[in-house]
Order: C-alpha cells, then structure tokens, then sequence
C-alpha cells in the first residue's frame, strides 16, 4: 500500500503543466500519472499546483555562535515553509566548522533538530590540509568551503600558496568564495564613509575576475572540481562558461532581483552583501546565462 498519494495536482511536466497524480512510498516518489491503488492517506490538490522541493546549496544557519540570529532548527523551519526541502550548510559559524571536532558538534547539533534533509561544508585554513585529504567518505559533509576573500567570519585563506595546499589536498569539491584579497585592501582608500554606492567600487569586478581565473587555474592544475559561489560580473559568466567540467558556478536570487544604483538608492546597506550587486549590465548577463544554462546551480546565501 501506498503511503501517500496527491491526486488532480497540477504538475510541471516537459515545459507544460499536466494534471497528474502522484504516489508517495517510504518518503520517495514512486509513480506520477493516473494512480488507483489505494494509499494510507489521500490529499485532494485540485486547483493547486505541485512543484518538488528545492535544494539550496547556499545557507548560513549561524549556529554555534550566533543563535540569537537564527540556528540550525529555525533555519530549517524557514527553508520548509519556503519549499526548501535540502541545505548545504556553510562553516564560518563561531567557532567555525574547520576540524573533525567541530564537524561532528555541528552533525551532533543537527540530530533531531532540523526539519529538512542537510549536509554541511567543511571550511578550508592555511593549516587544516590533513582534514581536508580525508573527507571523501565523512557522512554529512558536502564539500570544502574556501574563502579566497574576506568577509563574514575568520576562515580567510588569501595567500595563492595557502590556496594552492586546499586544492592540492582536497578530498571533495571547494565551493569559493571568490573575491581577491590583495585588491580588496589596495581598494579600501576607495570606500567613502556613509556612501554604500562605493561598496562595488571596492568589491570590483577586477576583485571578482582576478580571484576567480587564480581559482579556475589551480583548480585545473590539480584536476579537481571547484563551484565558484554567487558570480556577479559578466566578464566571469563568459569565462567560466569557457571552463566547465570540473568547474561549476552558482548565481543567486537577490543578484538576478536587483541591480544598482537604483538598489542601494531605494535600500541602503540593506542592499550590501558580499560579492556586491552590481549595474544592469552585470544583471542582464546574469540572466543571459540562467537562460541558455550557463550556471549550475542558484543558491540563496541565506544568512
């Protein structure tokens, strides 16, 4: 007997939607179609639309560290309640997730809490290599998190060398961070104080570029797999596009919502994130690449 079936949904089937049924066994679909067997419980979705859960490959959960922000239980209700049924979750939590301890503290955090399916990054250091050449088989980790520029949280690692050890040892794919640390403090005399409309300007797309080709290079090197994280510049959709294969890139909502300046005119420092939103242009090759499936993947960095 079935566990649960949807009967007269409205499914999104090869570019169309088609009322269909669907049959639900041990927490997997099984069949969608015209369903007549019998099933423990039936849920009439006439008139709805049925849309499988989303996985985000993008979230911060802050905890430890930062609960009175949000952690890892209502981080997980918030992704139910928005059709995320999956989480990767990131590791520049306080401490952060970069050693075996700290691995299983947050799996141990994780165990009757959360109420999606999850899976967390390792984070990278200049010292944690060791750890990083033995994550193939560790249950509950979906890759190696790399900061190549700062931002939130003290997993930076800046030196090519340093970044060159990550690849060189890494047992999973490195999803980076890609921002270039040396241009980013050359162009700090550029921020002015109170003006959010220069927060671009330092985070530029030079930043962006130089960070990512040193990325995609090394990456190559050692023939490992690498996920550029939240591309924001057209001159990176049209290179990356040029490199797939082991290297994969994400693009995220609020990047394919908003551009600026109209952004950080209408929002302020509500619009200021890491890498930075940029103008049209930059927005309108976003788009360009969602169209023709240039990127693989759209993550929210939720945080």
């Amino acid at each position: 007997m079935l566990d649960l079936i949807i009967k007269n949904g409205s499914c999104y089937i090869n570019k169309d939607l088609k009322d269909q049924d669907i049959a639900i066994k041990d927490g997997k679909i099984i069949q969608i179609g015209k369903i007549d067997s019998e099933s423990k419980e039936l849920f009439d979705a006439k008139g709805l639309t049925v849309l499988p859960g989303c996985i985000d490959t993008q979230t911060h959960f802050r905890e430890p560290g930062s609960t009175d922000t949000e952690d890892l239980h209502s981080g997980s209700r918030a992704a139910i309640a928005g059709g995320i049924t999956s989480v990767f979750e990131m590791p520049n939590t306080n401490p952060p997730t970069s050693n075996m301890k700290e691995f299983q503290r947050k799996l141990d955090l994780a165990q009757n809490r959360m109420f999606c399916n999850y899976a967390f990054y390792f984070g990278a250091t200049a010292d944690n290599t060791d750890d990083l050449a033995n994550l193939k088989g560790l249950e509950g980790c979906c890759g190696i998190k790399l900061f190549a520029g700062s931002s939130t949280g003290n997993l930076l690692v800046a030196e090519e060398d340093d970044i060159d050890k990550v690849f060189q040892n890494s047992s999973k794919v490195v999803a980076v961070h890609s921002e270039d640390e040396a241009i980013l403090k050359l162009n700090t005399k550029l921020i002015k104080e109170g003006d959010v409309q220069t927060h671009p300007v330092w985070r530029s797309v030079e930043c962006a570029m130089s960070s990512t080709r040193r990325i995609v290079r090394i990456a190559e090197k050692y023939n490992k797999k690498a996920h550029v994280l939240h591309i924001t510049t057209k001159e990176e959709i049209d290179f990356l596009s040029q490199h797939k294969g082991n290297i994969t890139f994400e693009i995220t909502p609020q990047h394919l919502t908003l551009y600026a300046p109209d952004c950080y005119d209408k929002l302020g420092t509500y619009a200021q994130m890491n890498p930075p939103i940029r103008d049209k242009s930059h927005y309108d090759r976003l788009w360009y690449a969602v169209k023709n499936n240039f990127n693989d993947t759209i993550g929210s960095d939720h945080a």
